[in-house]
């Protein structure tokens, strides 16, 4: 199978890239919300973070509040590393353990610090959706209503896009309609499926 790492800068659209994906019938496996289920209550990531945090992160309903969290380990690059030292291995190991049931000629798996987190080896090829920063900030701020200053610091803190451009080999922008995105997707499914049909095959076994 072939294995698409598909990230890209917030608000740059991924989620609506995985779906059209999926649309053509292609598994789409998702980091964050294997993270989300991950650190839910009951789940030793979560006695991990607690432990690591303090019980100020948790909600009134005693899960842990992702955005008193954030806003906890923000600024502090050691207490970033701790958490994520917490979460990535472990939704690293379920991406593996979740393409080795699927069957289908590719998949996509949308893992948004697939660079910072280093989990490029769990792709074959990198895809990178992009748009301009103005239409980044827009989009967020539309469906958070964080402030511009705010959104510019979680894009100080990822990958700038000359470097996910270097690491890319494909490209979708989407800086324009729906359609123009799903044309670009449309012809991307036409060539991972033929990339698939030209990967070498395991020999049959008797």
């Amino acid at each position: 199978m072939l294995r698409i790492g598909l990230t890209g800068g917030i608000g740059s659209g991924k989620s609506t890239v995985a779906g059209m994906f999926a649309a053509h019938g292609a598994p789409i496996i998702d980091a964050d919300e294997i993270a989300h289920r991950l650190i839910r209550r009951n789940h030793p990531a979560y006695r991990e973070i607690v432990g690591a945090f303090g019980a100020e992160i948790l909600g009134a309903d005693g899960e842990i509040d992702r955005q008193r969290l954030g806003e906890r380990i923000f600024d502090c690059a050691d207490e970033r590393m701790r958490l994520e030292g917490i979460i990535h291995p472990r939704v690293r190991r379920e991406i593996v353990d979740q393409v080795l049931v699927l069957e289908s000629p590719y998949c996509i798996i949308v893992v948004p610090l697939l660079i910072e987190a280093g989990m490029q080896d769990l792709t074959d090829r990198i895809l990178v959706v992009e748009c301009s920063e103005n239409q980044q900030i827009e989009r967020v701020r539309a469906r958070s209503g964080w402030s511009e200053d705010q959104i510019r610091r979680i894009m100080a803190a990822q990958v700038n896009l000359s470097e996910r451009r270097r690491l890319a080999d494909d490209l979708i922008i989407n800086d324009a309609d729906l359609a123009h995105v799903r044309a670009q997707v449309d012809r991307l499914d036409e060539h991972y499926r033929a990339l698939s049909d030209a990967m070498p095959r395991p020999p049959a076994t008797r």
